[in-house]
């Protein structure tokens, strides 16, 4: 069954969070980065961004922050605003996000509709009207669309159609409503934007309507889990990027259920003999992404965004002192991958005399594009030689220049591995 949706939307203007549409003023502290990773954090399932830049160095600017949102977080992101030509629309899809809202009040985006559809596909492109003619034209030009984004309730509830419609509603009460109609993929409001509002707690409401909505769900219930003899479950706390084990700490069941219902990892302190919420005094949440259960259903293996630190005494993990070790070389690929990449990123801050990687900043980006090409074609060449061992010193020596060029572009493996998982 597909899933509904629960939508924040953010008004970006002049590389800030904006209050709304018609309202420049700052919204919150204007930090749009920290407000979308709450939203994520609190349950969103996407985030609508609205790009209300007035001019090119504005329009720069929401997009740099799109850029770094859609590093941040983990839900889709669909965007629009100041979208004139087809260059904006892949700006937008090389910026990270899922779907491009094209804005039908203006006659240009319709043909641009064309453009976009047939260049990028059908999937990421979306029309967002206000008025019943708007809504009219882009229903008629369906075929070209993922679905329609309504700034407002333009009475599509009941209608039976393909195209998925996100709703922009005046306040969470009309979610429910509207959600039940068939086409209605989606609802966003401004009141979802409060850090105060609790999304979670309203997915609980509407699944009590009989909305089939994105909640946690178990798949295996309290009473098939083996506890010890207090009924108690040890839970490994993992941090779901970087698969770092964290912490280690017991639920019962009451933490267990309230976890699910939160989506925030709750606990049983044996000590205080109380329920706990791990961060709820010094902030440091742990956000549920994954949880597993091992072999024997005895212990739970929990993945999730760590916020600050999961330890007491500041540090990230509470397993940070090292009581035994045998030397040995680590093979992790994507640390591999980061440590080089730390070392060339400190040789451009710090740099140190006779290193090649400070030579080739000096030289610049033209001279570290024409090593990448050098080497690619060195790889060609390696290729030829049923011996492997050649290619991979070209392959190396390919990684390391490519690495240098993204440090010099400020591109990180962390934005490449997010495309790479996007595709």
């Amino acid at each position: 069954m597909n899933k509904k949706e629960l939508l924040v939307p953010l008004y970006l203007g002049d590389g800030a969070a904006v209050s709304g549409l018609t309202d420049q003023t700052p919204y919150a502290d204007g930090d749009a980065v920290r407000l979308s990773r709450m939203y994520d954090h609190a349950g969103a399932d996407a985030l609508l961004l609205f790009d209300l830049s007035e001019n090119d160095t504005q329009h720069d600017a929401s997009l740099a922050l799109m850029k770094e949102i859609a590093r941040t977080i983990d839900i889709p992101l669909y965007a629009g605003g100041n979208i004139c030509r087809l260059e904006d629309v892949k700006k937008l899809i090389y910026a990270g996000c899922r779907k491009v809202f094209l804005n039908f009040s203006k006659e240009s985006n319709i043909e641009l509709a064309h453009e976009a559809s047939a260049r990028f596909g059908k999937e990421k492109i979306l029309a967002c009207v206000k008025t019943a003619e708007e809504l009219a034209c882009a229903q008629a030009h369906g075929t070209l669309l993922d679905g329609i984004v309504l700034l407002n309730d333009l009475c599509v509830k009941d209608r039976e159609d393909t195209l998925a419609y996100y709703i922009v509603a005046d306040t969470p009460q009309q979610a429910g409503a509207l959600l039940q109609g068939s086409c209605v993929q989606g609802v966003a409001s401004p009141a979802f934007m409060e850090e105060s509002f609790d999304l979670m707690e309203q997915k609980h409401e509407l699944r009590l309507q009989g909305i089939a909505i994105n909640t946690y769900e178990s798949s295996l219930a309290w009473e098939d889990i083996k506890t010890d003899a207090n009924g108690l479950l040890p839970v490994a706390v993992q941090d779901y990027k970087t698969q770092e084990v964290l912490m280690l700490a017991y639920m019962n069941r009451e933490a267990f259920e309230m976890t699910v219902r939160t989506g925030k990892m709750t606990y049983w302190s044996r000590s205080r003999q109380e329920l706990w919420i791990k961060g709820m005094t010094s902030g440091h949440f742990q956000y549920v992404k994954e949880l597993l259960i091992d072999c024997d259903n005895d212990t739970l293996l929990a993945k999730v965004s760590q916020v600050g630190a999961a330890c007491h005494t500041g540090n990230r993990s509470c397993f940070y002192r090292s009581i035994l070790k045998k030397e040995y070389d680590e093979t992790n690929p994507l640390k591999v991958f980061e440590d080089v990449f730390s070392i060339i990123q400190d040789r451009r801050i710090h740099p140190k005399e006779g290193s090649y990687t400070n030579y080739l900043f000096d030289k610049g980006i033209d001279k570290i594009l024409k090593k990448v090409g050098e080497e690619a074609t060195e790889i060609i060449i390696a290729a030829k030689n049923p011996d492997p061992e050649e290619l991979k010193y070209e392959i190396s020596d390919f990684l390391y220049h490519v690495m240098v060029l993204m440090v010099q572009r400020k591109v990180t493996w962390e934005d490449i591995t997010k495309e790479l998982a996007r595709r």
